[in-house]
């Protein structure tokens, strides 16, 4: 029997520490990029996963998992950043930054078992690429929704897609490591 939420704190535990370390040695230096440009640079780690995956080649060295690593930072730090949006302070303190990280991994958490419930862990049964092309779609949704200026007829917001995109990245996350 699979612990859904055990694996998924597992993971978003692995990655706050890192994200908290990141911090410690670069402060938040990633508060000056606008919310578009970390859409650009979780597109930019998706893509590598697609290409890496398609080609089976990796000139880089490093694995998809440390882009799925970095989807989920990117995307909490611009959950981040649509809240501070109007806070134009770009540093703020190690602690501070950790909690706000903390608010959103735990609001993604509760949201991924609600979808779980009804879904019936049926992620659990997709492959990786199936979650890699699902992020992608997300950007997609998110680079139109930012080239309309947040704007929606109908459609769920940008921070819905952010969300989203974070769980994914830990269903492939817990689907890399699993033993």
């Amino acid at each position: 029997m699979h612990n859904t939420s055990q694996q998924y704190d597992d993971v978003i535990l692995k990655y706050t520490d890192i994200f908290e370390k990141k911090t410690k040695d670069y402060g938040t230096a990633w508060r000056i990029l606008r919310v578009s440009s970390l859409t650009d640079q979780i597109f930019i780690k998706a893509n590598r996963i697609r290409t890496i995956q398609e080609t089976g080649e990796n000139k880089v060295g490093e694995g998809i998992e440390s882009e799925f690593i970095g989807i989920i930072n990117y995307c909490t730090m611009a959950l981040i950043q649509l809240e501070l949006k109007n806070h134009k302070d770009l540093d703020l303190p190690t602690d501070q930054t950790i909690a706000l990280y903390n608010k959103y991994t735990k609001e993604a958490k509760t949201l991924m078992e609600q979808k779980n419930h009804d879904y019936g862990e049926a992620w659990r049964d997709m492959r990786v690429s199936s979650l890699t092309d699902l992020i992608l779609m997300k950007l997609l949704r998110v680079k139109q929704i930012e080239d309309n200026k947040g704007e929606t007829l109908i459609s769920e917001g940008i921070d819905a897609n952010y969300f989203d995109m974070i769980n994914y990245a830990v269903f492939a996350m817990i689907h890399l490591t699993k033993s």
